[in-house]
């Protein structure tokens, strides 16, 4: 009769219960030593070797690694805060420390420090505004926000507006902390003084020593019908000689408008104030102000003509 017997061999693993803590500043310079990792885990130095320690990093590339032959954990990759933590506020790197013969396993966990190495910037360079000459003193217009991938004092603390007669800034608080700004309009626009303004809105981050980002704020001031044409002169005395050709040129009259588009188109026309009998003898054109014969012209018959001419521009 025969007997087997069964012999079950267990690998015991320890691991230990307690995580260590390190914190670092992102964008250490390759090789920096961050701790002794033999002397905080209480491991001799000497059998590092033979136990054949390694570090397990819970990301996509291995920033640090272990020396073997002092125990220190230092630096192996460029950390870049920002890029290994997109959008969270506390970045941590979680790592595994594993032993062999026996087996044990460490967890470490490294909190990886902002420092102010990136500048505010505007996802558009130039923000385009309209803005009516009749808008009133008080308005304000929405500017797009700066950001800045540092958090904390890092992150965007203020605006500050080119110097200017007709515009400044009021910066709002978000419910998460963000700082932006609005354009303030503190004195009415003229269009025919100045059809546009050109401004530079800076963003500055809270960091020492700060750093900033800029976009141009381009204001292009639209016309109100808020001038009446003018004529060159305000009264012409002309001298014609009676018999004068059917379509002579008696006189070619100029209005300007300081507006502009259709509020500076003219249209010229007779007031009611001159005679039906002028108003058969000279023809006058509308769209160019030129006056001319119609009619032969008899000295005996009318020795002087009094003409109105009125210029209306095409706005509301």
């Amino acid at each position: 009769m025969e007997y087997a017997t069964f012999l079950l061999l267990s690998a015991l693993v320890y691991t230990a219960s307690s995580v260590t803590h390190y914190s670092v500043p992102e964008e250490m310079e390759v090789g920096s030593v961050v701790a002794n990792l033999a002397a905080d885990l209480g491991i001799d130095v000497q059998t590092l070797g033979r136990r054949k320690i390694r570090l397990d990093i819970l990301a996509n590339k291995k920033y640090l690694d272990v020396n073997k032959d002092t125990g220190d954990l230092f630096i192996l990759e460029r950390i870049d805060r920002e890029y290994l933590c997109t959008s969270k506020t506390v970045c941590y790197l979680k790592m595994e420390v594993i032993l062999e013969n026996p087996v044990r396993i460490f967890n470490i966990e490294l909190e990886i420090m902002d420092i102010n190495d990136n500048a505010p910037y505007f996802r558009r360079d130039t923000i385009n505004l309209d803005i009516s000459e009749s808008t009133a003193a008080g308005e304000r217009f929405s500017l797009s926000n700066a950001v800045d991938p540092d958090i904390g004092s890092n992150s965007i603390k203020s605006y500050h507006l080119s110097e200017s007669a007709n515009f400044d800034i009021e910066i709002q608080t978000g419910r998460d902390g963000s700082k932006f700004a609005d354009l303030i309009l503190k004195k009415a626009l003229d269009r025919e003084e100045q059809a546009i303004h050109n401004l530079i809105l800076t963003a500055v981050d809270g960091g020492v020593p700060a750093r900033s980002g800029t976009a141009s704020i381009i204001v292009r001031v639209l016309d109100t019908n808020d001038n009446a044409p003018q004529f060159d002169k305000d009264s012409y005395t002309i001298n014609l000689t009676e018999n004068s050709p059917i379509g002579s040129l008696v006189v070619k009259l100029n209005a300007t408008d300081k507006d502009e588009g259709s509020n500076s188109d003219l249209l010229y026309s007779y007031s009611l104030y001159t005679s039906e009998k002028t108003q058969q003898t000279f023809s006058l054109n509308p769209n160019n102000g030129e006056i001319r014969v119609k009619e032969m012209i008899n000295y005996e018959d009318f020795r002087i003509y009094d003409m109105e001419i009125i210029a209306t521009d095409k706005g509301s």
